[in-house]
């Protein structure tokens, strides 16, 4: 190996968690830096355009296009999984959206024996990394390396929905990062002066000419390379060669929730019984790997209305070239939508202490996120189950990391979550219903009036949801009797590994991912540095 080959740090994914890395961990000299990503460079001109997602996602050069099992949760639906496959990570493709979660989160995630992880030990790292349009304050930072935004775009139907809300009985929450989270208001959004503000953009653009950082796109991890239980390096395939790196130092694991758990498993960490049906030699018996599987399951309805949306904007087309001349000239309008305007937070029993369902509603709509607008004008109310209870698995089916796993995400397989989606739709219609939103509102297109009792609405629910893109704790942080690493993300069992992403969250966090994803590796680049 020449020196060009050997590394103190190989990160390996360049997504929402390893693009802060790279930056953070590259700010030493004298550390040298290694950052693998499997997908390419984010040139593509549509990731930079907010709304660009609707041709991002899915599309095999930016997403690892994974999809589940048949799950009978969903009527035996298979459903599309997203993930970035592009340097950004899901950050390149997601629907921006900046939502931290509740306090309880942090804290419950402590109370699980995550020393270091409540609510006022990552505060800090959520300010670290912020840079808040409004300014800093109690609850938020500025000048930091991602930037957050109001939304530049503002419709008539989603001004009705915010009031409709208010009327129903959900108090205006303009903050819901702040102190608390309940209400409802505007989305908040990952994006600066009309362009999306990826961590690709943020940390990884400011520090990719550091002569101690090297990153490699098209680099796809075949395996991690060990001696004995110390990881020493990584196997990676470029340009049809096999490649490996060495590291002196460590080895940390920033490939999501699906392909970090995937990568332990193909070599060799994982369930020794899924080990060996694969042919690979068992470096490490842990069970945990892949299990715990959590996901926001959203159970989309959609209201035609007399009030005109963005449904009717983007089927004109003189209206969607004003839209792109909008564009050009004021970075405003629709080409500036996030995958939702309005978010609510709140409770389906008042006599709970926070929030356990979220609201996203968009000024349009359409038979599945990504496919063109109805014909006719219409708002989607999406609602989805903040803390599941359903938990469920995914496993590698060959040695080849290629090869996707399959993924079982077990939805609605709980009484209680079964409880909650139709206490969801109930509150759907409910807001739905009050003035002054209901005198806009000219039907219930779904899942439409003929579901009412308990058994039909839970039926809807399982027919008409889906993802909303949040796969987390496939590599959960705890104790080691059912967890795969520590509070300090050390892999368990294992020398010189660590896994940071969202994959370690021990539960799911209350409400939109990115943001908590991109705290824990903050959070996990301090750690890192201090163990030096």
């Amino acid at each position: 190996m020449n020196d060009q080959q050997v590394f103190d740090y190989i990160i390996i994914g360049a997504g929402s968690a390893g693009c802060v890395l790279a930056n953070r961990l590259s700010e030493a000299t004298a550390n040298k830096v290694l950052l693998l990503e499997a997908g390419g460079k984010d040139i593509n001109p549509w990731i930079h355009i907010p709304v660009g997602y609707f041709k991002t996602m899915h599309n095999p050069k930016t997403d690892w296009c994974f999809v589940t099992e048949k799950d009978p949760g969903i009527a035996n639906r298979q459903l599309q999984w997203p993930r970035g496959k592009v340097l950004g990570g899901t950050s390149s493709l997601n629907g921006l959206l900046y939502v931290r979660g509740q306090a309880e989160d942090y804290d419950r995630w402590r109370d699980l024996g995550n020393p270091g992880w409540g609510y006022e030990d990552v505060l800090p790292y959520f300010k670290k990394s912020e840079d808040q349009e409004r300014g800093a304050s109690e609850y938020h930072g500025a000048g930091g390396p991602l930037k957050v935004s109001d939304l530049r775009i503002r419709r008539k139907i989603a001004d009705l929905f915010i009031e409709g809300s208010v009327n129903y009985g959900i108090p205006r929450n303009d903050d819901y990062n702040g102190a608390t989270q309940e209400g409802v208001g505007y989305f908040q959004q990952t994006a600066h002066k009309g362009f999306r503000w990826s961590t690709a953009k943020g940390f990884l653009k400011p520090a990719i000419n550091r002569k101690n950082l090297k990153v490699i796109t098209r680099a796809h991890v075949n395996k991690l390379l060990f001696q004995d239980n110390c990881v020493t390096g990584v196997e990676y395939e470029l340009k049809g060669q096999s490649s490996s790196a060495i590291c002196t130092a460590e080895t940390i694991l920033s490939a999501g929730a699906i392909g970090s758990p995937h990568i332990l498993q193909c070599s060799g960490i994982g369930d020794a019984e899924l080990i060996k049906s694969l042919g690979v030699d068992v470096v490490h018996h842990s069970p945990a790997v892949g299990q715990n599987l959590q996901d926001h399951l959203q159970i989309r309805l959609v209201f035609k209305t007399n009030e005109k949306t963005l449904n009717d904007e983007v089927n004109n087309p003189i209206n969607k070239m004003l839209i792109g001349l909008e564009y050009m000239l004021f970075r405003t309008g629709p080409l500036c939508l996030a995958a939702s305007q309005v978010v609510i937070f709140t409770k389906t029993d008042p006599a709970m202490t926070r929030p356990d369902i979220q609201f996203h509603m968009q000024p349009l709509s359409a038979d599945k996120p990504g496919d063109g607008a109805h014909k006719f004008s219409a708002f989607t109310s999406s609602v989805c189950q903040l803390r599941p209870e359903s938990r469920g698995h995914l496993e590698a089916v060959s040695p080849d990391t290629k090869v996707h796993p399959k993924i079982h995400p077990n939805y609605l397989s709980t009484e209680l979550d079964c409880k909650v989606a139709i206490k969801s739709i109930k509150i759907a219609r409910g807001i739905a219903n009050s003035a002054p939103l209901a005198q806009s509102i000219s039907e219930e297109f779904v899942p439409g009036a003929r579901f009412q009792t308990d058994e039909e609405l839970l039926q809807a629910a399982r027919l008409h949801s889906t993802t909303i893109y949040h796969p987390t704790s496939t590599c959960r942080m705890g104790k080691p009797e059912d967890s795969v690493v520590d509070a300090q993300l050390k892999v368990y069992g294992i020398e010189n590994l660590r896994v940071v992403d969202a994959s370690i969250m021990p539960e799911i966090v209350s409400g939109n991912t990115n943001a908590p994803t991109i705290m824990i590796a903050e959070k996990a680049a301090d750690m890192i540095k201090q163990s030096r």
